[in-house]
């Protein structure tokens, strides 16, 4: 009976430990992203954009974009990392790009997310002069770049 309690007690230990480990939040660069998280950088890896979806990204120039998605959100892995590639491949000029992860919560400390009302992630905020233009969320209807670039 001692042998057992013991077993069960081992086998729960690694559910123990993770209950308290929080996925990462806050500022992250994109290669940061890339490189510490193997989710992501895989979907970068094999993601090959369309010319027309690289040459559509230029509609984004002068605009600011934040980035808000989860490290442990499915969509979030396959999308952020497409949105990387398309604006390494397309050379567009932002004005400004703000990558933030949240937690299971949805928030970050800054408050970033709260203050952009996020409901699902990945959002995809485009923003000119801090005016919200258009926000993508979870997953494009068409390509992410027709999507980011609809109505510009």
């Amino acid at each position: 009976m001692f042998k057992q309690l013991i077993l069960l007690f081992a086998l729960g230990m690694p559910l123990i430990a993770g209950a308290d480990t929080a996925p990462f939040s806050g500022g992250i660069t994109a290669d940061t992203l890339l490189s510490e998280h193997n989710k992501f950088s895989e979907q970068y890896k094999t993601f090959t954009p369309t010319a027309q979806d690289i040459a559509l990204m230029q509609k984004l120039a002068g605009k600011e974009l934040i980035v808000l998605f989860g490290t442990w959100c499915h969509d979030s892995q396959r999308e952020v990392p497409r949105l990387i590639k398309l604006l390494e491949e397309s050379k567009v000029k932002l004005a400004s790009i703000e990558y933030v992860a949240v937690g299971y919560n949805k928030q970050d400390d800054s408050g970033i997310a709260q203050a952009n009302d996020l409901q699902y992630t990945a959002t995809f905020i485009v923003k000119q002069n801090g005016k919200e233009l258009l926000r993508v969320i979870e997953k494009p209807t068409g390509t992410l770049a027709q999507d980011l670039t609809q109505g510009l």
